[in-house]
């Protein structure tokens, strides 16, 4: 061998550009951060644990991922940038080592019904593709099959200015997928004319009963004066102009009442008007008559496909691209992999790793035309999670936010497989996380405390799992808590039949829900779970004799003005208080009424409305963020004035309201009970839309332990729960159902099946391989039978 080709026995010095292995945070003061400093690996996968409000979102992703986020931004041209919200630079010294950040989070996908589980992946643009070339009859390109893609036909002539201009005659027409009845909804919406006016009557009066049209507005005098029709005469007597004019005229131009206005037929201007909107975002009173007057009925002509006939009509091997989406996808995975076309041979491999991903992660039970909107936050955050595994980025951060959230414990499995593959890509992966066993497969921890809120904030622990179980913090000493089977069960005091449940995924289900014990309700997700508890429960709870008080993660309704203080009442006793000790009115302790700092209007913050551009808030000069006029926080109680008490977390707020001169005993009985629920560390001030969705569903369960419900159903209630929490969760369960009520829970977490007096277990799979009871009985009965996906579990968990 020539020398040319020998290789150098001494390995080459490492390269600089190799050196930048470390994201280096040093100084971070973000929310309740004091002065933090971690340096964590890159390529590798760290967990943040720590006590619910010990900072681990602050440091995630309000400091790495939003700076992140901020440099990028910086990138764009400042056209784009004008278009951009404008992020402010974390609080911290230092910050590098950043790689770009991807936040894949539990906020749910967007609740636009033209969004499905395959539009908001790749799988259902890559399904178009494969019908356009496979599908017969042939209708066209891709677009032909996307119901969110309207058919366009337009002619006329166009002039060609080659030589001599002359006008040539063309036609131009493009094939789209929509239903033109439905415009891709599936759903029509079909207004119930007896809840828009009463046809006995006429307009002059008041025949209309639709919010906003009461007699003398301008609403009703645009119908009343409009001359199309004789208002005093009864609606059931007008011809069929009149009442064509009255309900379905196109808008016209012309005087009523002096005045220039638009003239239309009451349907199209309540559908604009009303209809239009996101229904969560209507005012109450709205909402209620839309809920009275509108039925949504599956589209007549396309059968809720939301296809066109001719998107419907072209099919490979008898299966039309609405059949393939409505399949469950474990089901279309299968189907796709019986096609062999080497034509589309790429195309086939690309479409097969999406589907099987759905499968690997757990959401094989899914179909591709599931509504986005109707996913749960973890179904949504493993949704995003499959756009990513196919990504070619390499050397990126992926940012997770407790992803195990309504996974089984097998399923969990899966998803650690997942995060592990992200690393090996290359990738940095950053997990905000509880469970122990997703700790467990770290490569870096990094454990902040030692408490919540203002006794958090330091980290307590930084370096191995090994490190973690042997150091004396919070997390490492519960790492291995294991609940003990209970030695003996509480003995029912009566049952809540349920017969032939057939919601969803269940299989004509019959059971007997024990009441007066604590009955835990479990299986994998999509095993059919929420659909016998939620929508059988609910109908029958007049069975029980009692009223049913149902707990979910949905969002609680209100204002940036909401806080916990608002939410349970607390506020209340407390004004009172105030008004008493000083002499005034309890509206002036009031933020939205009579004490509110005139510039902010009692909100705190300022905010810009920048039209096209995202909005900005900036904290109001005026009261520098204590929504208070100046004046109001001259008064106190117990040495401290209102604002200064919305700061307090509820534990230092328990001890002020509990003794003393500010003793009030029914603000200690709230505080208690938010105590009880883990959400000791909350302010009494922090905005409601800041709340996480296990932190939501523990304020509604505070507020309903004052309520005399007979059936506490509970979904979840260990989301977000730090280990140490879980036991003190345990301890409030078994407080109600001594209390007499009967508890239902429906739960992953072994201790809380462990804790159990009775498990209902569905299963054995997802979709449509569950919805069937596989086990009734005792936890210990379902150890020892290990006859379950869930018996396993247990058993392993319990050392069984």
């Amino acid at each position: 061998m020539s020398t040319a080709t020998r290789t150098d026995p001494q390995a080459p010095a490492p390269h600089v550009a190799d050196s930048h292995g470390l994201i280096r945070v040093h100084g971070a003061r973000v929310n309740n951060l004091k002065d933090v400093s971690v340096e964590i690996p890159k390529r590798r996968l760290t967990v943040f644990t720590g006590v619910s409000g010990s900072g681990k979102s602050s440091l995630v992703f309000h400091t790495i991922a939003a700076e992140s986020q901020r440099l990028i931004n910086e990138t764009y041209s400042a056209f784009v940038q004008g278009f951009m919200p404008t992020l402010a630079r974390p609080e911290v010294d230092v910050l590098d080592g950043l790689t770009t950040a991807i936040i894949v989070d539990q906020q749910r996908l967007g609740a636009d019904p033209r969004s499905t589980v395959g539009t908001a992946t790749d799988a259902n643009a890559m399904l178009r593709i494969l019908f356009s070339r496979l599908g017969r009859p042939h209708i066209g390109p891709p677009g032909a099959y996307a119901f969110n893609v309207p058919s366009v036909r337009a002619s006329g002539a166009i002039t060609v200015e080659r030589g001599t201009a002359k006008a040539v005659k063309a036609t131009f027409h493009r094939t789209g997928g929509m239903c033109p009845r439905c415009e891709g909804r599936g759903t029509v919406s079909d207004l119930d004319l007896t809840q828009l006016y009463d046809d006995t009557k006429s307009l002059a009066e008041g025949a209309l009963t639709v919010p906003g049209y009461k007699a003398g507005g301008w609403n009703y005098r645009l119908y009343g004066e409009s001359g199309f029709y004789d208002p005093d005469k009864p609606i059931r007597e007008y011809t069929k102009k009149e009442l064509h004019d009255f309900l379905h005229r196109e808008p016209t131009r012309m005087k009523i009442a002096g005045i220039n206005m638009t003239y239309e037929g009451l349907l199209p201007r309540i559908h604009k008007s009303m209809l239009a909107k996101d229904r969560e975002g209507m005012q109450p009173h709205i909402r209620e008559f839309v809920d009275r007057a509108v039925t949504f009925t599956s589209c007549p002509d396309c059968g809720g496909t939301r296809l066109s006939e001719a998107a419907r009509s072209s099919k490979i091997q008898e299966i039309g691209i609405a059949d393939a989406c409505a399949m469950q996808i474990s089901d279309l995975a299968a189907w796709v992999r019986g096609l062999a076309e080497p034509s589309v041979a790429p195309l086939l491999t690309a479409l097969r790793q999406t589907l099987d991903s759905f499968v690997e992660i757990g959401l094989g039970y899914l179909s591709l035309d599931r509504p986005a909107g109707t996913l749960s936050g973890g179904e949504a955050q493993r949704v995003k999670m499959i756009r990513h595994l196919s990504s070619s980025l390499t050397d990126t951060t992926y940012v997770f936010d407790e992803p195990t959230i309504g996974l089984h414990p097998h399923d969990i499995q899966r998803m650690h497989g997942l995060l592990l593959r992200l690393r090996d890509k290359g990738n940095t992966v950053l997990v905000v996380e509880h469970k122990p066993e997703t700790i467990a497969i770290a490569d870096h921890v990094v454990d902040l405390g030692p408490g919540a809120g203002t006794a958090g904030g330091t980290v307590c622990f930084e370096g191995t799992v090994a490190g973690l179980r042997a150091g004396g913090t919070l997390t490492g000493r519960h790492f291995d808590d294991r609940a003990a089977l209970k030695e003996t069960v509480r003995t029912p005091t009566g049952h809540l039949p349920v017969r032939g449940a057939t919601a969803h995924n269940l299989r004509d289900v019959d059971v007997d829900i024990p009441l007066g014990v604590l009955t835990v309700v479990t299986g994998v997700a999509g095993s059919g779970k929420s659909s016998l508890v939620h929508g059988s429960l609910g109908r029958r709870s007049g069975a029980a004799g009692a009223d049913v008080v149902s707990v979910d993660q949905s969002p609680i309704r209100g204002s940036r003005r909401s806080n916990p203080a608002t939410y349970t009442g607390l506020l209340d006793p407390v004004r009172k208080a105030f008004a008493k000790a000083n002499g005034v009115k309890p509206a002036l302790f009031s933020a939205n009424s009579e004490g509110a700092c005139p510039g902010c209007n009692g909100v705190g913050v300022v905010h810009t409305d920048l039209a096209m551009m995202a909005g900005t808030a900036t904290i109001c000069e005026e009261c520098e963020g204590k929504r208070f006029q100046a004046a109001v926080l001259e008064y106190r109680l117990g040495g401290r004035d209102i604002s200064e008490v919305l700061a307090m977390p509820v534990t230092e707020a328990a001890e002020f309201f509990g003794a003393g001169e500010a003793r009030i005993p029914a603000a200690h009985r709230i505080l208690a009970r938010l105590t009880d629920v883990g959400l000791g560390y909350l302010g009494l001030g922090q905005p409601l839309t800041t709340l996480s969705g296990g932190e939501r569903q523990r304020l509604k369960l505070a507020t309903h332990l004052a309520e005399k419900g007979g059936v506490y159903v509970l979904d979840e209630p260990t989301a977000g729960l730090h280990l140490a929490d879980v036991e003190q969760l345990l301890g409030l369960l078994d407080r109600l159902v001594d209390a007499g009520k009967s508890v239902i829970v429906v739960e992953h977490h072994q201790a809380v099946m462990a804790h159990a007096d009775w498990i209902i277990d569905l299963g054995p799979g997802a979709g449509h391989d569950g919805g069937r009871i596989v086990f009734e009985g005792t936890p210990a009965g379902l150890v020892a039978a290990r006859s379950t996906l869930t018996g396993e579990h247990l058993a392993a968990y319990v050392g069984a």
